[in-house]
């Protein structure tokens, strides 16, 4: 993730001056947890009303990863907030405690949406490999209890109004047997053998859930990725324009796995400051 140009020390991005940064706020009350610990970055000198975010979702492949450094300076800029996340990696933790704690930080934002002067109304969500997953879980999973954690700010909603998934996995159900073996990132995120864990693959998989409630999604993914297909993304806008679900999706040419780059930075930047219209700073 060095590759990204992010916002994890600096405070030259801004609207017109310097973004607000608000450390390690954790979205669980009592938690002791990094884990489950925040990044609030607000716009500098944005008008009175209450601004979008974004919630940044770092990949790792659920065993490793941190919410810093977060590509945030193309969104800080259009007067959009970023809440870059931790979350409990399969070390700590198996699925579905990644999504819990998720949609614990949604909900947290929501909760405290006054005191940071967000738009609880307009909260987006985005991430990069396992962190797109995650991102395209919330998407599809809005409302399914399995799902939800029973932790931090339950009164909230963890709904999103639009997602962005980089290279994210989405349909656990057509993995090889081959590749469910005991040093897989699988067998560790579901802490079991394939076959027992037949109930946690099908929640995990954000194809599963898709439906025509759910947020408009931008779905990027580089058409030479060897660690998650493209096909993965492929067959998820499919099940998303079945469903009637807006799905931008685009290829990114020779890109792998890691295809960051100014352009799709300020691409996704872009659709982002789309979705939240009418919003103006």
């Amino acid at each position: 993730m060095a590759t990204i140009s992010g916002c994890a020390k600096s405070k030259s991005a801004s609207v017109n001056s310097a973004p607000t940064l608000h450390s390690d706020l954790t979205y669980i009350p009592g938690s002791k947890l990094k884990s489950q610990t925040l990044d609030l970055f607000l716009p500098g000198n944005v008008s009175q009303e209450k601004v979008p975010v974004v919630v940044w979702i770092h990949g790792g492949a659920w065993e490793g990863g941190d919410k810093r450094p977060a590509p945030c300076p193309e969104l800080i800029k259009r007067g959009i907030a970023v809440a870059a996340i931790n979350y409990r990696l399969s070390s700590e933790a198996p699925f579905p405690a990644q999504i819990h704690d998720c949609k614990a930080a949604v909900r947290y934002l929501r909760a405290n949406a006054d005191k940071y002067n967000l738009n609880p109304d307009k909260i987006g969500v985005w991430g990069m490999s396992s962190g797109g997953h995650l991102a395209s879980l919330l998407g599809t999973s809005g409302g399914e209890r399995d799902l939800e954690g029973v932790e931090g700010n339950i009164e909230q909603s963890s709904k999103v109004v639009a997602v962005c998934d980089w290279c994210g996995f989405v349909d656990f159900e057509n993995i090889s047997k081959k590749g469910w073996n005991q040093e897989s990132v699988f067998y560790k995120l579901f802490k079991g053998p394939q076959d027992s864990k037949q109930k946690e693959i099908r929640l995990a998989s954000p194809m599963e859930f898709a439906s025509s409630d759910d947020p408009p999604f931008l779905i990027m993914h580089g058409d030479k990725d060897r660690t998650v297909s493209i096909r993965q993304s492929e067959n998820f806008k499919k099940a998303l324009d079945k469903a009637g679900v807006r799905c931008d999706f685009e290829a990114v040419k020779d890109g792998d796995h890691f295809f960051f780059s100014p352009a799709q930075l300020t691409r996704t930047a872009e659709w982002f400051e789309e979705q939240f219209k009418p919003y103006k700073h």
